[in-house]
């Protein structure tokens, strides 16, 4: 597996690393989220791992930089974990179409599964399900029906 991680933070890399290097793991590392469109282009990864705070381009600007490139035919198809803050940077995640998020602290059976699960095409989401609003909407609607 072939890993992009976008960070300037040692300790965001190091436990990054520390979860997930194994014989047949590589990583390329941009400090810079500006970097990271000419890296996917020159290598695509099974999966990128994005810092919410990153140099002058964060996790938000860069996956919705990569899926406008997507969209475009310019680029190609990106698996991205994003690493929020806190939890009120969840709408970050999902507007950016992230197919994961976890929110610091981070451990390494987290964010093992996170990567595994975006790797393989599905989705790894931490605060809230990708479909939650919608369903807290039904569930205020049945209720306010119910009651009325």
């Amino acid at each position: 597996m072939h890993i992009l991680v976008a960070t300037d933070a040692d300790w965001v890399l190091a436990e990054i690393r520390a979860a997930l290097e194994e014989p047949g793991t590589s990583f390329t590392v941009c400090t810079d989220g500006r970097a990271v469109t000419e890296v996917v282009n020159r290598r695509t990864p099974d999966v990128a791992i994005l810092d919410l705070q990153c140099g002058s381009m964060g996790a938000f600007a860069v996956t919705m930089n990569l899926r406008l490139d997507e969209s475009a035919g310019h680029g190609p198809r990106v698996p991205v974990v994003m690493l929020l803050d806190r939890k009120a940077d969840l709408h970050l995640a999902k507007r950016s179409a992230a197919d994961g998020w976890l929110i610091k602290p981070l451990d390494p059976l987290r964010l093992r599964r996170a990567v595994l699960a975006v790797a393989g095409g599905g989705r790894f989401t931490e605060g809230m399900t990708v479909d939650s609003t919608a369903a807290e909407s039904e569930t205020r609607s049945d209720e306010t029906v119910s009651t009325g």
